[in-house]
């Protein structure tokens, strides 16, 4: 993950105002559909899209809030780079999300369909009370503002670089109308806009994949069999790793265990992903949109990482040099060396990349705060005046377009890759009290004493950080990883043993 780009000029970069074009017009497309999908959507509809969505939209749609931006760049360049995820190993990473999905389909749904929530985190209300409900909506919506915002970060750069900077616009500016698009076709529909917008940037994403393995094959003369025949005889096809131990990150029981846990983290107790669930009219079909979303992510990720192996064999058979930050790969090549029209796609795949995953987020984050903290579903329910309840959401959804606006210009003050890497790498400690608090309710009917749960929740992240920052020494050369998921957890859960009784839950 970088924050700066280092790139030499291009055709393409001579062609800023064709790409604002594309990309207005792009925009343009979205906000139409916004229009159509948002008319008559009061808050009900912002938050569940009154529980109508049809699942194979939100099973496509969730393919682009998974991969983000960061994704988009960063997976191709790991393929040839010899370190971690190397070759086709990232794979193993892919099957771990597949058994997390099916654990989310088959434990997580049915709970929150069950209780009918539209913030799954008032599950732990229900489960063990008001200061468990609030810890976990509010480490939810730390992590989200961080994560949102540094994916934001690296599309605004990209987006900086090569449109509005030739054009002499301040990147201040650049963010503010990356913010205010997001804001434009969010701020009505809500999550019913969020499933149709996402299925077509997952769309739009997938496609500029496609196109540029197509380009990639006219430029060197190559059908896909022959592609795919260079790839092997790279030794860029290897997916599976056993022989290296536990030390080894590529190690393949290691990655399918991070890759399961980080699933049902991230994906089964993250209001974003789940809320896009929660709009199919029942349990059934949310579940088929899983199944179905776990195979639509898994073509999606072989044709990544088939696209990264494609970029180091193009690179080599042009000449380039492949940089020392891996995931400027994809985007040198294809903004200065592959045909233009291929750098367009690039533009407007990151950007679809991007967007899909922070639209959704600026929603979840409008949603969670309105239902877990200001409780206007309950309010809803109440008979309050409808308007006026609409008219906090709003005010609620320009307050947190103007947090991530701020978080990205102090992202780009730091001016330091580590420091940001850090700090997003630190939101990540957030969901393993989630995992422990979700796991601990739902696997013991224990009582647990609410008022502890907050300072415990705060001292289960930082003592994993502390083991894992000296998890070589500790653990005799072994490094944690992504399984620090598993301890955080676990750490969460013996605290919530230590401080619960025995009692049956009616």
């Amino acid at each position: 993950m970088q924050v700066t780009w280092h790139m030499e000029e291009s055709a393409i970069m001579s062609s800023p105002v064709l790409l604002l074009l594309v990309v207005g017009g792009y925009f343009c497309l979205l906000i139409m559909v916004s229009w159509f999908t948002g008319r008559k959507a009061g808050n009900e509809e912002f938050f569940t899209a009154g529980r109508k969505s049809p699942w194979i939209l939100v099973a496509i749609g969730m393919v682009g809030a998974t991969l983000s931006g960061v994704t988009f760049i960063s997976i191709p360049g790991v393929v040839g780079a010899g370190g971690t995820n190397q070759a086709f190993s990232y794979m193993q990473m892919v099957i771990g999300y597949v058994i997390g999905y099916i654990i989310i389909a088959q434990v997580l749904l049915p709970l929150y369909y069950r209780l009918n929530l539209v913030s799954i985190y008032g599950y732990l209300e229900k489960r063990f009370g008001f200061y468990s409900y609030k810890t976990g909506a509010a480490y939810f919506l730390l992590s989200r503002v961080i994560q949102a915002s540094f994916r934001l970060f690296l599309v605004a750069i990209v987006l900086h670089k090569f449109i509005m900077e030739p054009l002499g616009v301040p990147f201040t500016v650049t963010v503010a109308g990356t913010i205010i698009l997001i804001w434009v076709y969010t701020f009505k529909g809500g999550i019913k806009t969020i499933v149709w917008t996402d299925t077509l940037q997952t769309v739009c994403m997938l496609l500029a994949v496609v196109l540029t393995i197509w380009a990639i094959g006219r430029e060197m003369d190559m059908s896909i069999g022959q592609l795919w025949g260079e790839i092997e005889n790279a030794g860029l096809d290897r997916m599976l790793f056993f022989e290296g131990g536990w030390t080894d990150p590529n190690n393949f029981f290691k990655q399918v265990i991070s890759g399961a846990l980080i699933t049902i983290t991230m994906t089964g107790l993250d209001q974003d992903m789940m809320q896009k669930n929660l709009t199919c009219p029942n349990i059934k079909d949310a579940q088929k949109n899983m199944y179905t979303f776990s195979i639509i992510l898994v073509v999606a990720n072989v044709l990544f990482l088939t696209l990264g192996a494609l970029l180091y064999i193009y690179a080599n058979h042009v000449g380039v040099a492949v940089p020392d930050r891996t995931d400027q790969l994809f985007p040198i090549l294809a903004l200065n060396h592959l045909p233009q029209f291929i750098g367009v796609i690039f533009i407007l795949g990151l950007t679809a990349a991007a967007y899909s995953s922070a639209d959704s987020a600026l929603t979840a984050l409008t949603t969670a705060f309105c239902v877990d903290f200001l409780n206007l579903e309950k309010r809803s329910r109440n008979d309050e005046d409808s308007s006026g309840l609409v008219k906090i959401r709003l005010k609620v959804h320009v307050v947190f377009s103007v947090i991530l606006f701020a978080v990205i210009l102090f992202f780009n003050q730091l001016n330091s890759d580590a420091v940001i890497n850090q700090i997003f790498i630190a939101a990540g400690y957030t969901y393993g009290p989630l995992l422990g608090l979700f796991a601990f309710g739902i696997f013991t009917k224990r009582i647990v004493n609410d008022n502890y749960v907050l300072p415990l929740c705060i001292a289960a992240p930082v003592l994993s950080y502390i083991i894992n920052s000296n998890s070589e020494f500790l653990l005799g050369g072994f490094q944690l990883g992504f399984l620090i998921l598993a301890l955080n957890g676990l750490l969460t859960m013996a605290g919530l043993w230590v401080i619960s009784k025995r009692e049956l839950v009616h």
